[in-house]
């Protein structure tokens, strides 16, 4: 379901349409000296409006995406890890180094990953902030990091097992790390696509509400208060969401 600021968001650029049409209307009356309330710089803003709105849905939906991908790949990480324990326990290992292991293993089955494992819809809304799981899925890494130095140590640890072997191991953390990165980047992306769309609609000087608000007080001097012309914009509403 889209959010109350996204439909906000959305709503503002279809009235601006609207208002671009009635002002097409008005033909060579509506002359304003100001260059922002031309017709040809609303069309030009409405134009721009749209690619901001644009950008942020196909930018949310790659950090979904890229969510996703992580998830599937941390699925499992627990109980890989209580593996490679238990097959260093059939080697030759001091108990001195089994209990080094165990230790990151115990820090691995103690950290949640994330408040929710489940995959998100890519039309979900992506959230303000990233910064808790992002530290929770970088902690898992350090852990299974840390379990990995404590097998590349350990010389008798040769398991016939391709996924248990150190170099398995090693390429998992790559593809882990690679994957977290992925949402970090994906975040920073959406996050800037808001703030240009956010800057377009809503800036003080040149924002599309502004600009639209301003548009209608023309039209009242133009054609006066009680004229049906500034009675077709009046009642266009634009408003500014909390963002």
């Amino acid at each position: 379901m889209a959010s109350t600021s996204k439909t906000g968001h959305a709503k503002n650029v279809a009235n601006f349409q609207d208002l671009i049409e009635f002002v097409t209307g008005y033909g060579a009356t509506y002359n304003p000296s100001k260059n922002s309330l031309k017709l040809p710089q609303l069309i030009s803003l409405k134009a721009s409006a749209e690619g901001n709105l644009a950008d942020v849905i196909t930018k949310n939906t790659n950090y979904n995406n890229k969510v996703n991908e992580r998830i599937a790949a941390f699925s499992g990480l627990k109980s890989f890890s209580t593996r490679l324990v238990n097959a260093l326990q059939t080697t030759d290992a001091t108990p001195e180094t089994i209990g080094n292991a165990k230790t990151f293993n115990r820090k691995m089955q103690g950290k949640k990953a994330s408040s929710a494992q489940t995959p998100t819809d890519p039309n979900t809304p992506a959230p303000t902030t990233i910064s808790t799981s992002q530290q929770s899925y970088d902690q898992l890494i350090q852990h299974l990091a840390g379990l990995n130095s404590v097998l590349e140590a350990e010389t008798s640890y040769t398991p016939n097992e391709t996924d248990l072997q150190v170099a398995t191991i090693q390429a998992k953390i790559a593809d882990l790390t690679a994957k977290n990165t992925a949402v970090a980047t994906a975040y920073t992306s959406i996050s800037n696509s808001r703030i240009a769309r956010n800057e377009t609609l809503y800036s003080t000087a040149t924002g599309l509400v502004e600009t639209a608000n301003e548009v209608k007080k023309y039209v009242k001097s133009v054609f006066g208060a009680s004229s049906p012309q500034f009675a077709q914009v009046k009642g266009i509403e634009f408003k500014k969401p909390k963002i």
